[in-house]
């Protein structure tokens, strides 16, 4: 794996199983928007609400106990918006593999104090 920082890292608990013993997919992809909105919001210096995710793939599966790290990067930016492709990367519970477990795609719009989109200032932010 790549030497960087997650944006968020979390335990997968017995809640967060599916009804066949698995990680739910919807668990996977809200810890990927909650890393993907700290990093707009960060970025953005403001507040951020996302407004799609796309592009979502489950290449591997997660086991509870098993740690979940969230790796973020900016694809892109617009007049208002800002594009995050998200990497959900699990570690076993009691070792040191890792697999890639979910990808995808949020895109997110800065708003101002009043809840209105506000300008991206292209020097703030950095595609990575």
């Amino acid at each position: 794996m790549p030497d960087r920082t997650p944006q968020i890292r979390v335990t997968a608990m017995p809640t967060d199983l599916n009804p066949y013993g698995g990680v739910f997919g919807g668990w996977l992809m809200s810890q990927m928007a909650l890393g993907a909105g700290a990093l707009a919001s960060r970025e953005g210096e403001g507040k951020a609400v996302v407004v799609s995710a796309t592009d979502f793939a489950f290449p591997g599966a997660m086991a509870v106990g098993d740690e979940l790290s969230v790796y973020c990067s900016i694809a892109g930016t617009g007049q208002t918006s800002v594009t995050i492709l998200a990497e959900g990367i699990a570690r076993e519970r009691h070792g040191e593999a890792t697999r890639k477990v979910a990808s995808g795609t949020f895109k997110f719009v800065l708003l101002d104090d009043e809840g209105r989109p506000r300008a991206v200032k292209s020097e703030g932010l950095r595609t990575r």
